[in-house]
């Protein structure tokens, strides 16, 4: 448990300051409420170098806040990624056996 409040203090440190946060392992599913792929950028807010579909898993390797926004840097399939927008993902610490909430978008106005 402790273990677990002090990751959870560091993670939040390095969101805060824009600093990566070291040993930061999630294991994570996408989840991007738009219904069209998840933009993989070269950096925070950077050029799209791919898409990754909803349900493909990747590792969190690093995380960074820009702009008021979270981004993660990603791995799938043991290759390196890049960096997608954090508030897509659905995650669980590697040694957590509890997952984040599930993300429930708001309908579009009509």
């Amino acid at each position: 448990m402790l273990g677990s409040v002090i990751r959870t203090a560091v993670v939040l440190v390095a969101v805060l300051t824009g600093c990566p946060a070291a040993a930061l392992a999630a294991s994570c599913i996408v989840a991007d409420p738009t219904g069209t792929p998840l933009n993989v950028r070269s950096a925070p807010q950077g050029p799209v170098l791919s898409t990754l579909r909803n349900g493909t898993a990747v590792v969190v390797v690093e995380e960074q806040a820009l702009g008021g926004k979270r981004w993660a840097k990603v791995t799938a399939d043991g290759e390196a990624r890049g960096w997608v927008f954090a508030s897509y993902l659905d995650c669980t610490m590697a040694d957590d056996t509890t997952k984040s909430a599930p993300m429930h978008p708001r309908s579009p106005p009509l």
